[in-house]
């Protein structure tokens, strides 16, 4: 049997790989085509399409790649059409998938779509199309399928795969021996995106924070994470403009999960790394900028007061937000600061993420495998009786 599926960044990347390894578990002959990073094609997908073509963010951004998109999507679209897989999962990437899960839906092709748009955060009207688009959703987030199941959309809780493949147990000791660092000298992880559109708003601005936080705590270490090549140069080059390269800082690359598991604090640009340093037990800062034009049509549309994911699952304020123009190195040194200076109040945060992290891990694959073997075991079936029919 063969599975369309199409990821658009380096998270969904990840998602789709443990899905695809899940699914095969059970079904060891499936294919997967589609779009897929270097995960999901490790796992065993096959990519017709770079996924680096989909990895933009903000209006603006995604304007001017908006006619490369249009034709991949288009091109996909008549690919699967053609070649009508058993189905047809599409992993976040909403302004992307929803449109193509449309159009299949339409043709008689099953759609899934894993991971649930934000629409209890903005953009709310999006039920309406996700309604028309997708016959079954997976929701990473336990409070997500009643909303569905009120619009009559059929919806799973899966959990996070991720809060399942990070161990329950504090791992910074590991960590900072992983990374060779000592255990008690002053770590800060820095993660300014995967992006290379978000380091252009990030990386001065995550440096000239490391430089006023290096004034009250001399003592620091940085740790910056990044995932490819050209955001680490980009990155660099940034430090190197600035005059900091004698900044006590080291560019990783990858190894995200590390960084944040030794460190006694991080600064996060907001998405799904804010979960990650949840579950890592690291109390962080959340920032992040994009276009003014950007930044006041996502505002307007915004009806939950947190953007951060630790925030949201928690229903209250866990970690400060200091978002567009309250983004400055002041602002943001002053907010690491305090959770280094407070340490009590980093305990007590330790022990919340702890309980986030237990509600999220309830062993995401199998449950994956329980929503979608109905799907499968249907395609098994017809494909069994046209053999015997032939």
């Amino acid at each position: 049997m063969k599975i369309g599926i199409v990821a658009g960044e380096a998270s969904g990347d990840l998602l789709g790989s443990l899905l695809i390894k899940a699914l095969k578990e059970e079904y060891p002959g499936l294919e997967f085509v589609g779009i897929a990073g270097p995960k999901m094609q490790s796992a065993g997908a096959t990519s017709w399409f770079p996924m680096e073509k989909l990895a933009v963010r903000g209006y603006l951004e995604v304007l001017k790649s908006f006619r490369e998109i249009l034709a991949i999507r288009r091109s996909l679209r008549d690919r699967m059409l053609r070649e009508r897989p058993t189905m047809f999962i599409g992993i976040d990437a909403p302004d992307f998938n929803l449109g193509l899960e449309k159009t299949l839906k339409r043709a008689g092709i099953p759609t899934v779509h894993y991971v649930s748009p934000s629409i209890w955060a903005w953009r709310g009207e999006r039920i309406h199309k996700i309604k028309e688009s997708v016959d079954h959703m997976l929701t990473v987030f336990p409070f997500e399928p009643e909303i569905y199941r009120k619009e009559g959309v059929a919806a799973t809780f899966v959990g996070h795969p991720t809060a399942d493949v990070i161990p329950q147990a504090p791992q910074r000791d590991n960590a900072r021996t992983q990374l060779r660092l000592k255990p008690d000298e002053l770590v800060v992880a820095m993660l300014p995106g995967s992006r290379q559109s978000e380091l252009d708003y990030h990386a001065d601005l995550f440096i000239e924070t490391a430089k006023q936080l290096l004034k009250e705590f001399p003592e620091a270490r940085f740790l910056v994470p990044l995932t490819t090549r050209e955001t680490r140069e980009q990155f660099d080059a940034a430090r190197w403009r600035l005059g900091a390269q004698d900044l006590p800082l080291q560019i990783l690359f990858g190894h995200a999960n590390f960084a944040m598991a030794a460190a006694d604090v991080a600064l996060v640009a907001s998405g799904t790394a804010t979960l990650e340093a949840a579950l890592l037990r690291c109390p962080h800062v959340i920032a992040y900028r994009l276009s003014a034009t950007t930044y006041r049509l996502m505002k307007k549309k915004a009806y939950l007061p947190y953007v951060g994911l630790p925030n949201i699952l928690a229903g209250e304020w866990l970690v400060p937000e200091l978002l567009q123009d309250d983004a400055t190195p002041e602002n943001l040194a002053r907010a690491l600061g305090n959770w280094i200076r407070h340490k009590d109040a980093a305990k007590a945060l330790r022990e919340r993420f702890a309980a986030i992290h237990a509600s999220l891990a309830v062993n995401n694959g199998e449950r994956v495998r329980e929503a979608l073997r109905p799907f499968l075991s249907r395609a098994a079936a017809v494909a069994g009786t046209s053999g015997k029919a032939a």
